[in-house]
């Protein structure tokens, strides 16, 4: 194949979610042709697949949204804080009609394999359907909490009713009136729990960590607070951007929980008891980096986890201790009732970690150490295979013949989480080592930097575009020493996901950079405005 042998497109891009919309936009604007494949029956990324009862973001809508475009955010209408998966993949439909971006997605296609031909400097791309396609430039834009993690709990193929994942949550499924239980209590349990509790015959959690728990709070969105938004929507914008987590909040600016008088932090934290994550990021600027600041925010969180616990020993298997892992070492859930569905008579709490460990699934329920529970539906819980899972769920196999999943056994590294040595021309949208923050906004400044790479290399006249492996290893190192600086480091303990820890045989490693979301704009910006130093670019002969 000659390097000047045409492609199919342009760009492929995996993945129909905030992603691969952000993607069309802004290739369009870059003069190539795209086409973004999906393998789910709708576009819309994690708010097709997570359809289950009480599922919604977590972030509030108004910053939970693509910016590219000031009419566009005029035009929405958000009708809550929190909208729930139908709201936001109603949104989605509204940025693909009004953008006409339907022509570019093909969906029901699963891609089963990618390969770079190094001969072309181009990408081989096939799907499950058995067809093959070609492109100069591959992105993934799968998401970094998109595949599934499942235990291997014995006897999962003898249990005779629905047994499922919560992120394939079956179409028509009937669970009102049936006994259901749920393997796993992060954030989809405690969104989940409160949502069936009052239709269901019984819930029954099976627990293994306890979490801190955040209120969400949530309400509807009113002409007031909307105009309010609407006509600051440029600075709405802006704070995301420069925002340690990518998000629309107030700067503690630099005030420190150490320094401030005990009762002084005691009305800061009351004050800003007031829903979301800002509790966290308004508050204090030292909780992820001080562990007695840390342990007083936590202590904070269980005592006003336990003003909402009826029973005292529920509480107690509820609420974690306070030292047995920081604050955010495992990501806290928001909550809209979880705690106080514990004193409904159908809802249970089983205690996996300490009390009766899980042995079984059985034709008819779940066994443990102690008893053996009966259930209708069982519903897996365990969360995902975050940042690196879905790019090593099939053969992505780069410049060596290595695949993404080979080269990442030991250590997940990449540049900015953008780019990975040895897989030339291949982009990854929100990839390992880069933040964990607001993904909408992360999102477009990748697919921002991903544009502007593209538009540098066609104007150019380059073939191909060369991670650097100094590069990746000196953005590798640079994410782990900032990682130590933290309590985050602390987080394969108790199993986070934020560090691989949640599946089985699988090496915990430094996920996420928490260097601060902004700052880490500001290296893509700084990036581009140089060259794009980290990659070498090249021409092939024709």
């Amino acid at each position: 194949m000659a390097s000047g042998e045409k492609v199919d497109y342009d760009v492929i891009a995996i993945g129909a979610g905030f992603a691969g919309l952000a993607l069309i936009h802004h290739l369009r604007e870059a003069g190539q042709s795209i086409k973004v494949f999906d393998r789910a029956s709708d576009i819309g990324g994690t708010w097709t697949w997570n359809r289950y009862p009480g599922a919604m973001t977590d972030s509030e809508s108004y910053y939970y949204c693509l910016t590219f475009s000031k009419e566009l955010l005029q035009k929405w209408s958000w009708t809550l804080r929190y909208p729930d998966w139908s709201e936001a993949l109603s949104y989605f439909h509204f940025v693909a009609d009004e953008c006409d971006m339907w022509k570019d997605i093909q969906l029901n296609t699963e891609i089963v394999s990618a390969d770079y031909q190094a001969d072309s400097g181009h990408w081989m791309v096939k799907t499950g359907g058995g067809e093959s396609f070609t492109c100069k430039y591959l992105v993934s834009a799968m998401g970094m909490i998109s595949e599934p993690v499942i235990p291997k709990t014995p006897g999962m193929d003898t249990f005779k009713g629905p047994l499922f994942h919560s992120s394939r949550w079956p179409e028509g499924l009937e669970w009102k009136g049936k006994r259901i239980g749920i393997i796993g209590s992060g954030a989809t349990t405690v969104q989940m729990v409160p949502a069936m509790a009052e239709d269901a015959e019984s819930v029954t959690v099976f627990q293994r960590t306890p979490n801190f728990i955040l209120p969400a709070m949530q309400r509807p969105m009113t002409p007031e607070w909307e105009k309010e938004i609407k006509e600051n929507y440029d600075q709405i914008v802006a704070t995301c951007r420069n925002h340690s987590f990518g998000m629309a909040f107030n700067s503690p600016a630099g005030r420190n929980l150490m320094d401030t008088p005990a009762d002084e932090v005691e009305k800061i934290f009351e004050e800003n008891w007031t829903g979301s994550f800002r509790w966290f990021f308004e508050t204090f600027d030292d909780l992820l980096v001080s562990e007695e600041a840390n342990a007083t925010a936590s202590r904070f969180i269980a005592r006003k986890m336990r003003e909402r616990i009826e029973d005292p020993e529920i509480a107690d298997l509820l609420v974690p201790k306070i030292g047995e892992y920081p604050l955010f070492a495992k990501r806290p859930p928001l909550d809209h009732g979880y705690l106080e569905a514990f004193a409904r008579d159908n809802v249970n709490l089983v205690d996996i970690r300490d009390r009766e460990p899980l042995v079984e699934i059985t034709e008819t329920g779940v066994r443990t150490t102690e008893s053996h529970y009966e259930f209708d539906i069982i519903v897996i819980a365990t969360g995902f295979s975050a940042y690196t899972g879905a790019l090593e769920a099939f053969p992505i196999r780069g410049l060596s013949g290595q695949s993404l999943r080979e080269k990442w056994k030991e250590t997940s590294n990449a540049i900015m989480g953008m780019c990975v040595a040895d897989f030339p021309n291949l982009f990854t949208i929100t990839g390992p080592q880069a933040p964990f923050a607001n993904l909408p906004t992360s999102i477009e400044q990748n697919a921002m930097y991903v544009s502007d790479c593209i538009k540098k290399m066609e104007a150019e006249g380059y073939d191909v575009m060369a991670p650097k492996i100094e590069a990746e290893e000196e953005w590798s190192a640079h994410v782990t020493e900032v990682h130590k600086m933290t309590l985050m480091d602390k987080g394969d303990s108790v199993h986070s996901w934020m560090m691989g820890a949640n599946m089985e045989g699988h090496k915990p490693r430094v996920l996420i950079y928490f260097g601060g979301a902004n700052v880490y704009y500001d290296k893509l910006r700084e990036s581009v405005d140089n060259g794009f130093p980290e990659m070498e670019f090249q021409r092939l002969a024709d």
